[in-house]
């Protein structure tokens, strides 16, 4: 018989987690038993799996002894109070929230990138899934900096409204049913409707200027990549896509790369879908290709004409997918099958 692991899905009823439970059936990963875990309010609640209905638990008190793995993605000051509980307990957390990913003994895993990393769960029992926007950017530009290094990086992202859960989509057609019926938007504490819009603000203001969102770009590349030297460059825009996140990302190169090189770096990439011609729609956008799909696209690529070594390209994922419950699931994958 082959070996079969238990498995909790902390925030279950969630977008990332309802995504976790899907993929975890599409791939087939040996789940012995399944444990959908979410707050009192969603007590009663059922999720399917397998064909079967699987009645949601409070995590509030949940034994994790019962598991082998378990997928944390309910928000940070949930997995701040519940992952090292799980952890202790001798489940290994695969946590989706910013909580951890900062922390020097806490691996943070694309598994297109730095999977050898997988293995230092040991230290902690927990390992940190990265940000949607980070994990698309550093797996087109993995093989390009492992090939001749990545000295900057310029990044603008414009991210769909599910980066900001199920009620920000729902925020988003409410807003433009009330737009297109000639109705006056408030979204709220003084900020902009994304509705028909182009929001520069995502997270809260740092005394830098710059979005803890937008920071996030900057420290989880340089872990993931493990090269503390990159200097990253980003702003982060929320806009009226529901799912997929869109980067424009320019790269200065510590040796020079020509398009041709770079595509075939890309044409062979682990996780990279090259889409690069140069007729009509033969380009990625995350509406029509990334969406509901686990690779992320790559296309635009062309010499920046303003550097001797730059290099632009336009990438797209579907940022609830790739950009965190597949990764999660990857990691998971990885750590069942060669480390644990």
């Amino acid at each position: 018989m082959s070996r079969t692991f238990d498995v909790a899905v902390v925030g279950a009823t969630g977008l990332v987690g309802d995504s976790m439970i899907r993929i975890l059936e599409e791939r087939n990963f040996p789940v012995g038993k399944l444990y959908p875990l979410a707050s009192a309010r969603s007590a009663g609640r059922s999720v399917d799996f397998r064909d079967r209905a699987c009645q949601v638990e409070v995590l509030d008190g949940f034994d994790f002894h019962k598991v082998q793995v378990a997928f944390f993605s309910a928000g940070g000051s949930v997995s701040a109070e519940h992952a090292p509980r799980a952890a202790a307990d001798g489940a290994v957390v695969i946590d989706n929230t910013s909580h951890f990913r900062y922390e020097d003994d806490i691996p943070l895993v694309v598994p297109e990138c730095n999977a050898a990393r997988i293995a230092d769960y040991a230290k902690r029992g927990i390992i940190a899934n990265p940000n949607c926007s980070t994990i698309q950017m550093v797996v087109a530009l993995k093989p390009i900096h492992a090939a001749v290094g990545i000295e900057r990086i310029n990044i603008a992202t414009y991210q769909a409204t599910s980066g900001a859960g199920r009620s920000a989509m729902e925020n988003l057609t409410a807003q433009t049913k009330a737009l297109l019926a000639g109705t006056a938007v408030d979204a709220g504490g003084g900020e902009k409707p994304v509705a028909f819009n182009a929001v520069p603000k995502i997270a809260h203001l740092l005394d830098t200027g710059y979005t803890m969102e937008e920071m996030k770009l900057i420290w989880e590349t340089r872990k993931i990549l493990e090269d503390p030297d990159i200097m990253v460059n980003p702003t982060c825009v929320r806009i009226p896509v529901f799912i997929g996140h869109s980067e424009a990302v320019h790269i200065e190169t510590r040796t020079k790369i020509t398009v041709p090189e770079a595509r075939k770096l890309l044409n062979s990439a682990a996780g990279v879908e090259l889409m690069d011609g140069d007729g009509p729609g033969e380009y990625p956008t995350a509406a029509t290709d990334a969406a509901h799909r686990d690779a992320v696209y790559v296309g635009r690529i062309r010499e920046d004409l303003s550097h001797p070594r730059g290099l632009a390209m336009w990438v797209v994922a579907d940022n609830v997918r790739k950009g965190a419950a597949l990764n999660s699931v990857q990691i998971a994958e990885i750590l069942v099958n060669e480390v644990m």
